[in-house]
């Protein structure tokens, strides 16, 4: 973790093979979000041990979509059938209209604890249905739902020196619990490397994302979270400020 993270050996065989990520950055507007990166086998490449390109952008209706080049990112790379992980924290060092390219600061792997295994046939990936369903600063019912039912989302975070990091959160479905203004989940023991609490500690700002893998809606949020302590554990409470419902190529993932 000191020294320059770098794609080698097997970081940079996983990232050829992966079909999903979630990158973290901030809008025109200085918001905070995360957003879904689809794309065949072969849409992240290491170029070089410290740069990836990815052969994707967010999707127009997306709260990145034209994101500007020269912030800092996160990136989480997901294979869920392996239930593996990697993440990539650095500098968006280009951005248009065929792709993204990122300076790796640090890239690292995380334990398959909590990750849900979902199979997905490559085949099937499609840019059918792409769109943007709803924009708004409050949750509907069919929001909070999709939120009740899911098992995984995923949680940007930044720090003014050390840029943005996107993690992964699973647990059993209802897990987070929502209303129309905010949200509060359960901070499971995980990695003991508290890289999104030691990012809250000094910057409340947050996003969430959350995917019905199968139909390929998404739920993204942006606001301020806090730790909550209760006697030893510890939850996080999330405030909604945005709220955007969209979708992406459908990946059809089965659980």
């Amino acid at each position: 973790m000191v020294e320059r993270g770098e794609l080698r050996g097997g970081s940079a065989g996983f990232l050829a093979g992966a079909t999903f990520a979630a990158l973290t950055a901030r809008d025109q507007y200085g918001l905070l979000w995360t957003s879904p990166l689809v794309g065949p086998p072969g849409f992240l490449k290491a170029s070089s041990p410290t740069s990836l390109l990815i052969g994707s952008t967010p999707r127009p209706h997306d709260p990145l979509h034209g994101l500007q080049a020269g912030q800092p990112v996160g990136l989480i790379v997901m294979d869920f059938a392996a239930r593996r992980r990697l993440r990539i924290n650095g500098s968006l060092s280009a951005a248009g209209g065929s792709g993204l390219a990122i300076d790796v600061v640090q890239a690292y792997g995380n334990c398959p604890q909590y990750i849900h295994p979902r199979q997905a046939p490559r085949d099937e990936h499609t840019d059918d249905g792409a769109r943007l369903i709803r924009r708004g600063d409050t949750l509907q019912p069919g929001d909070v739902d999709q939120v009740h039912s899911s098992d995984t989302f995923f949680l940007g975070t930044t720090h003014p020196e050390y840029g943005n990091d996107t993690s992964h959160r699973g647990g059993p479905a209802g897990f987070v619990h929502a209303d129309a203004h905010a949200l509060s989940w359960p901070d499971f023991p995980g990695n003991n490397m508290f890289n999104s609490l030691g990012n809250l500690a000094v910057d409340p700002a947050a996003a969430l994302l959350f995917v019905d893998f199968p139909t390929g809606t998404t739920l993204q949020l942006s606001g301020a979270a806090s730790v909550q302590w209760l006697d030893d554990e510890r939850s996080i409470q999330f405030g909604v400020h945005d709220v955007v419902v969209g979708s992406i190529p459908a990946l059809r993932y089965n659980a």
